[in-house]
């Protein structure tokens, strides 16, 4: 072949992989072109981290970003949420999907069956010990001889303790407690609120809690670093590259910021306690806009209010860590589902509007379930804060533990608690809709009717 014929060909091939970039990638082995699919398989595992359903909109630091990935290469998303981890890395292995975007350790066992990929995380098992003013933090582990240490039972956390506690010779005080019960998250408000003193969890875990509870230290390591990232199939290293390929550009690099922020770092909670006060004989400055909207529904206007403080202590201006917004912290979404237009979705008359609607709505959706309306308006509120579907699974939950379905205090509500129990959330028989932080939903409504029975001894109806 003539030299001019040779560097034509190897133009146009340039010029073929400059227009195919955004879609498709070189594979190493055989150096044809690969173009990515148009939709993209993922599978994940539900967690607090990964993957969940929040208000009915689908969240998590993994789902996020693979999300971000797939609009930017003009793909549809097809999310399988496996019942395991080597279920998943099967599904991968097969190829039944394309990715898995969930933190899978990078070990010798799984470096035979998948390609790591996505984004790096270390993680190792830290220490959860609260900062209690003038008591000093343990810091180095043979500090731990002598104290009470609580972990879960058959748990990687107690291996490890019992590993360390081996090598110390002796002295740490371990006590186990069963799965069904209590999990990781449970230890770890335990130990914010001093019912026990210490527990043991993974770094990442530790640090998404900490958006919930403060005041705790998680600096001590009692582990070597695990490295984890997403996996691909050996035989798809061009949908690996791909995906590290994207990841390394600047865009990609701020979306990857954000999400980090949002979910490992923005507080969860209301650092800021709100005092209840009725000066004037007013609940707040938008009595008026409660009272014209309750009477639609046939709702005291009182109990609406009681959800405005709650949400947002009717601030206008507030906005969550998930991007809810307003006095009734509508989600974006959902306000475009209702009608309601972004640039309004702040303005308070607007917003309380559409928050009727919503509660108008989901009053339909539990009228058959709870027939009650006084305890139907439990649920209603409930299933506002946290969508309708993990209502209906702590239902079906309830139905299981024996519990009455048609009533929240002391029954669905303390069945929406295990939505956070993998012996629950995984089960799809009885909880079709993943994990869900209960403790979250179950204070709202406690919260909530704290301020209404306040305000119905104040304020006049």
């Amino acid at each position: 072949m003539k030299p001019r014929a040779t560097a034509t060909i190897v133009i146009i091939v340039a010029l073929l992989n400059v227009f195919n970039g955004c879609k498709g990638n070189s594979d190493a082995t055989t150096g044809e072109l690969r173009h990515l699919p148009d939709t993209l398989r993922v599978a994940t595992l539900y967690s607090p981290l990964s993957y969940f359903i929040y208000r009915d909109d689908e969240m998590g630091y993994d789902y996020s970003l693979i999300k971000s990935f797939a609009d930017d290469k003009g793909m549809v998303l097809d999310i399988v949420v496996a019942p395991g981890m080597e279920r998943m890395i099967a599904m991968v292995d097969s190829g039944l999907v394309d990715v898995a975007a969930y933190e899978i350790p990078v070990t010798a066992e799984y470096k035979k069956r998948v390609l790591a990929c996505g984004p790096e995380n270390y993680t190792s098992q830290v220490l959860v010990q609260p900062k209690k003013k003038g008591k000093p933090l343990i810091k180095d582990v043979t500090d731990l001889v002598g104290k009470d240490v609580w972990v879960e039972r058959n748990s990687k956390y107690q291996y490890r303790l019992e590993n360390l506690n081996e090598e110390l010779g002796g002295g740490i005080n371990i006590h186990t407690v069963d799965k069904d019960t209590l999990i990781t998250e449970d230890l770890i408000e335990m130990v914010s609120k001093g019912t026990i003193p210490l527990t043991i969890v993974d770094s990442d875990i530790a640090r998404i809690n900490q958006t919930y509870y403060k005041g705790l230290d998680t600096k001590l390591e009692l582990s070597f670093k695990q490295r984890q990232a997403w996996a691909v199939a050996p035989g798809n290293k061009w949908l690996a590259d791909s995906i590290d390929a994207w990841l390394e550009t600047e865009k990609s690099q701020k979306r990857n910021e954000q999400l980090l922020k949002r979910y490992f770092e923005l507080s969860k909670t209301d650092d800021n306690p709100y005092p209840i006060s009725f000066e004037g004989g007013k609940i707040s400055a938008y009595d008026a806009i409660f009272k014209k909207y309750a009477k639609e529904i046939g709702w005291d206007w009182r109990l609406i209010a009681a959800q405005g403080f709650t949400e947002s202590h009717f601030n206008p201006d507030a906005v969550s860590w998930v991007g809810a917004r307003g006095i009734m912290q509508i989600m974006p979404s959902t306000a475009t589902a209702y009608g309601l237009e972004s640039s309004r979705i702040a303005e308070p008359e607007p917003n309380i509007a559409t928050s009727v609607k919503i509660i108008k709505s989901l009053e339909k959706t539990f009228i058959e379930k709870v027939p009650d309306p006084e305890e139907r308006k439990k649920f209603v509120i409930a299933a506002y804060n946290s969508g309708p579907a993990h209502i209906l699974d702590a239902i079906s939950i309830a139905k299981e533990m024996g519990k009455n379905p048609g009533v929240w205090d002391g029954n669905v509500a303390e069945a929406l608690l295990m939505k956070s129990n993998p012996k629950y959330f995984n089960d799809k028989s009885i909880c079709k809709y993943g994990y869900f932080r209960g403790k979250q939903t179950y204070s709202y409504v406690k919260e909530v009717y704290k301020f209404y029975n306040k305000a119905k001894e104040s304020i006049g109806a």
